[in-house]
């Protein structure tokens, strides 16, 4: 594979990364992939549910290449009478994973508002305690980088419940070729799926089935990939993160083969058609069970699809909190998607 093909990805990924989406709150991102692939010249279509589909060509046997573009986030849950704000969490993760992070408040018909996520009391030169407490959404709170002291001066500013919370990325790329960002979870895949398309547009890659490329927006909370599916899709691929922990054999470097998650076991032909082309080719990769996850495709059978499924994706570290990929591990998992397509 042209190197090219890996910048191209890594910079799309880096821009993704820095476009705020947390579930619901995705149209950004959705209007950036669609100008991508415009530029590419193809002709991609968004849901009511705000997804991107894209068909990049092929014939026969349709399949789905699905990521999400949807990320963790937060909404306001109440105006606390100091001026603080409560949130409520956009998909799973611990209350330490956002602790002391920089954020952004979405006012929906304001403006903008910066802010930054502590524990209430947060000083550990006037409370003892705090290293002992356990975090939780009654004492991790918003403080607005505004003068305010009082729910009526925030509420002046125009925020509200209900309005969206997102997450300094802290997007870096290092000269050893890792990625470090929060949401790789998928961006990272969403931007490798980019590359894909750039490959196809560019006559690299020649398609030897019908391939459509969905962008979802409601994975994190459970129901992206329920809708959008085209009538005649006979394949589905989850291309997502791969876990990395425990017993698991992926790490940043490999492209991970999902064999079962908590939804259960994926197509055991699909799955072991990837494990052989993988092995042929000799990508780093590994076979895993990934014990804490779902995925899109999951999400679509369960809406009823009659689909053969799969799940892959880069080893991403520390995932839903501040998490890590490299390079290796995008191309390992385009290299697999280009055999497996052509």
């Amino acid at each position: 594979m042209k190197k090219k093909y890996v910048d191209f990805a890594l910079t799309q990924i880096e821009t993704l990364c820095k476009i705020p989406s947390p579930s619901g709150f995705t149209k950004q991102a959705t209007d950036y992939l669609t100008s991508e692939f415009k530029r590419m010249s193809f002709k991609p279509a968004i849901s009511r549910k705000n997804s991107a589909l894209v068909d990049i060509g092929g014939k026969g046997n349709p399949i789905v290449l699905a990521a999400h573009v949807d990320t963790l986030g937060a909404m306001v849950r109440a105006i606390k009478s100091n001026g603080r704000l409560r949130l409520t969490k956009i998909g799973g993760f611990p209350e330490n994973n956002i602790e002391a992070e920089n954020c952004i408040i979405h006012a929906r018909f304001g403006k903008q508002h910066t802010g930054t996520i502590q524990m209430e009391n947060p000083a550990v030169h006037v409370n003892s305690e705090l290293g002992k407490t356990e975090r939780n959404d009654k004492n991790i709170e918003v403080v607005i980088d505004e003068k305010v002291s009082k729910k009526e001066e925030v509420e002046q500013l125009g925020i509200a419940p209900g309005d969206f919370i997102t997450f300094d990325p802290r997007t870096t790329v290092t000269t050893s070729g890792f990625i470090k960002s929060r949401h790789l979870d998928d961006k990272a895949s969403v931007g490798l799926l980019l590359s894909l398309a750039k490959m196809v547009s560019a006559g690299e890659l020649k398609l030897k089935r019908k391939t459509y490329l969905l962008f979802t927006t409601y994975e994190e909370v459970g129901h992206g990939g329920s809708a959008g599916i085209p009538d005649d899709t006979v394949e589905m691929i989850s291309v997502d993160m791969g876990a990395v922990g425990d017993d698991l054999g992926t790490d940043e470097h490999k492209v991970s083969i999902c064999a079962k998650d908590s939804g259960g076991p994926y197509d055991y032909d699909v799955t072991t058609k990837l494990i052989k082309i993988a092995k042929d080719n000799k990508l780093n990769y590994a076979v895993d069970i990934y014990p804490h996850y779902g995925s899109d495709v999951e999400a679509s059978l369960q809406a009823g699809f009659d689909l053969k499924h799969a799940l892959i994706g880069p080893g991403v570290s520390a995932s839903h909190g501040y998490e890590r990929t490299h390079r290796e591990g995008i191309e390992n998992t385009l290299k697999l998607l280009a055999y497996y397509l052509g």
